[in-house]
C-alpha cells in the first residue's frame, strides 16, 4: 500500500471512488451521488489540481482504495485553518489501517503549510468507527450541528472536531 497526492491523471478513479462513497454512505457527505454524477470529468480534474485542495489517495495493488482531502482556506483571516474532507475507504480495503494512514498523511500535508495552526472536520453522529479514528488521530469534538444533512426524509447531525498542528 502507498499513499500519494492525486493529480488530474487520477480523476477517473477519484470520481468512481467518490461516487461509490456518496452512494453507499449518503449520510456521511453533504454532496449527493445524483448531483456529483453529472459533473464532467474536468470538474473532478479541477478538484485534484486546485491550489486550495490537496487530495491524497491510498493505493493497494494499483487500485485506488481510499481517499482524503485537505482544503486550505483562501481568505486572509482564516488561512490558519484547514478542513479535512472526503474521507473514504472502499469496503474491500477496510480494517487494514488505511483510514488511519490517510488521516496521518493528510496531517503531514497540512504541516507543509507553516501558517496552519489547526485542522477541522465533521463526522456524522453515530458513525462511531470514523469518530474513534479521528480521536486516535488527535481530533477532539467541539460541537454538534443538528440536522446537518438530509437524506430522503431522514436528518443526520454532524459532530465538529478539530486538531491543533
Amino acid at each position: 500500500m502507498w499513499i500519494e497526492r492525486l493529480d488530474a491523471s487520477h480523476a477517473l478513479a477519484y470520481r468512481e471512488l467518490m461516487l461509490e462513497a456518496y452512494d453507499r454512505h449518503p449520510q456521511a457527505f453533504t454532496s449527493s451521488v445524483r448531483e456529483r454524477a453529472v459533473m464532467p470529468l474536468s470538474w473532478w480534474e479541477a478538484r485534484l489540481t486546485s491550489k486550495f485542495d490537496a487530495v491524497l489517495g491510498a493505493f493497494e495493488a494499483g487500485t485506488l482504495a481510499g481517499i482524503v482531502g485537505v482544503a486550505f482556506e483562501p481568505r486572509e483571516k482564516a488561512r490558519h485553518k484547514a478542513t479535512l474532507f472526503g474521507m473514504y475507504v472502499s469496503a474491500d480495503f477496510r480494517r487494514q489501517g488505511l483510514g488511519f494512514d490517510l488521516v496521518q498523511a493528510a496531517l503531514v500535508e497540512a504541516q507543509k503549510h507553516p501558517a496552519l495552526r489547526l485542522v477541522q472536520l465533521t463526522v456524522t453522529a453515530g458513525n462511531d468507527a470514523a469518530f474513534q479514528l479521528y480521536q486516535r488521530c488527535g481530533f477532539i469534538q467541539y460541537g454538534l450541528e443538528p440536522l446537518a444533512v438530509r437524506v430522503g426524509e431522514d436528518y443526520f447531525d454532524k459532530i465538529h472536531m478539530w486538531r491543533q498542528l
